[in-house]
């Protein structure tokens, strides 16, 4: 019977250790796809432009998977290797912190947390598992190994002059690639001013107001309310605004959107999605949206993934593109792809150059394509991570 006994529990070892060794990857395989997708054949004359670019995308959610983003993989869509060979200058890295069990786009509660058996699953530290604050001060931490690991071609942004030297060393030809921290939904603040400033002081410089649910800041476009912003939120934002973070409204409910809009002194992005003009989902913007966003000096980043543009073609995300260039100008539209976001896409990072060639061929100048593939962005970045100072305009009175 002992023998028995021991054999049981070598054979309970095992299997957990197998468990957490190979379910992550398991589950990243599954989540994150690459769809057999046509793809553009890309020309020598754009590989060339393509490589002159400054390219830069607002929305990854890669910090959420356990996987050494230094290195080379053939799991997800980024890591630092296909940064590089897709010529991204900077990548804004999202923390993802919970979300709800049988997650749809209409309606969803905040009464269940799919993401904690992630961290148990993943060996994270145990106060990840029941913190949402904490599993985001642990991806600043996993980006910050990463830059450590990454022998100098990662580096963390956090203010606009080491923005400005990264792309600088960039023009002299230095393989680097640029890390921003943001935050996919502020219920990771807990109901707590202060965290903000925590957040802030671990690196993350942009912040979507709401995720998959309803929060003490915001509604969300998939909560079951979907209401605007509370007072907390109101503050939130002025904080977020002095102390140099980016609103972020993708996933915010109409109303949060209009609200948030009412209120900036600052540019005002929406990460990651579409327009309803060419995917009629309902997370994505309309048209007055795509407007008001245009008027804070902000930028719509266009996704790759079906549910933002209905497809995982390049020539659906360039018609969204188009449309927001349409109605609000070219300054106002970029890349979100929502890589590693638990979507399915037509390519990774490394063959970005796909969509340098459709916009070419749909006529866009190489200006212009500069623009959106990443010029925009960093604009916004310039000045959204600047802290406001005491000079700045007050703000619209509140709705």
């Amino acid at each position: 019977m002992k023998r028995a006994a021991l054999i049981a529990l070598a054979t309970l070892i095992a299997a957990l250790a197998a468990f957490f060794t190979f379910a992550p990857g398991i589950a990243e395989r599954s989540m994150n796809r690459i769809a057999p997708t046509p793809l553009p054949t890309v020309t020598p004359a754009t590989k060339a432009l393509h490589d002159q670019l400054t390219i830069a995308d607002l929305h990854a959610d890669s910090l959420l998977w356990k996987r050494d983003i230094s290195k080379a993989s053939d799991q997800g869509h980024v890591d630092i290797p296909r940064l590089l060979a897709g010529n991204v200058a900077v990548q804004i890295f999202s923390s993802v912190t919970k979300t709800p069990a049988g997650q749809n786009y209409d309606a969803n509660g905040s009464n269940t947390d799919q993401i904690k058996w992630l961290a148990i699953g993943q060996l994270q530290p145990v106060k990840t598992w029941t913190s949402l604050l904490e599993r985001s001060l642990w991806h600043a931490t996993k980006l910050e190994r990463a830059e450590a690991r990454s022998n100098g071609t990662l580096r963390i942004i956090n203010e606009p002059a080491e923005l400005g030297a990264l792309l600088a060393d960039r023009a002299q030809g230095r393989k680097v690639v640029g890390a921003v921290l943001s935050i996919e939904g502020l219920h990771n603040l807990e109901g707590k001013l202060a965290n903000l400033d925590r957040l802030h002081a671990a690196g993350f410089r942009m912040a979507g107001l709401a995720h998959f649910f309803d929060n003490e800041v915001a509604g969300s476009m998939h909560g079951l309310a979907k209401g605007g912003l509370t007072l907390f939120g109101r503050q939130v934002i002025r904080r977020m605004e002095a102390l140099g973070m980016i609103v972020d409204v993708a996933h915010s409910s109409h109303r949060s959107v209009a609200e948030a809009l009412a209120i900036a002194r600052r540019p005002v992005v929406s990460s990651h999605g579409g327009v309803q003009a060419t995917c009629r989902v309902n997370r994505n913007l309309t048209d007055a949206e795509i407007k008001g966003i245009a008027r804070t000096g902000g930028v719509i980043g266009v996704g790759y993934w079906d549910a933002a543009v209905c497809s995982t073609a390049p020539k659906a995300i360039v018609a969204a593109i188009e449309h927001v260039r349409d109605v609000a100008g070219i300054d106002h539209v970029g890349l979100g792809s929502d890589f590693d976001g638990s979507v399915t896409t037509g390519f990774d990072t490394s063959r970005l150059a796909v969509i340098t060639q459709t916009l070419r061929d749909r006529g866009f100048s190489d200006a212009d394509i500069a623009k959106v593939m990443g010029g925009n962005v960093v604009r916004v970045l310039r000045a959204g991570m600047r802290p406001l100072g005491p000079s700045s305009p007050s703000p619209p009175a509140p709705l």
